[in-house]
């Protein structure tokens, strides 16, 4: 996504939801990257999630589609941890 994307969704009527679980290991993270310090926030709008944002603390990592493959088994995971 877009920097710009990013941007228009931070500023949008859209409220972060914190999901607060260790992150599991991807292949698609930087090597630098803890998993541990990683947490994710999913943004609702109208009560569905638009977007999930990877976090390390206060830092926006990436924004992850909920509807990819990866966005789904992240969704999964809190849904069946709730």
């Amino acid at each position: 996504m877009s920097e710009e994307a990013v941007q228009a969704a931070e500023t949008a009527d859209e409220k972060p939801v914190e999901a607060a679980a260790p992150a599991e290991t991807a292949a698609t993270e930087e090597a630098h990257v803890n998993p541990e310090d990683v947490s994710y926030q999913a943004v609702e709008k109208e009560g569905s999630v638009t977007a999930i944002w990877e976090m390390q603390g206060r830092k926006h990592l990436r924004t992850i589609d909920p509807r990819s493959a990866e966005g789904k088994q992240i969704l999964a995971l809190f849904e069946t941890a709730g």
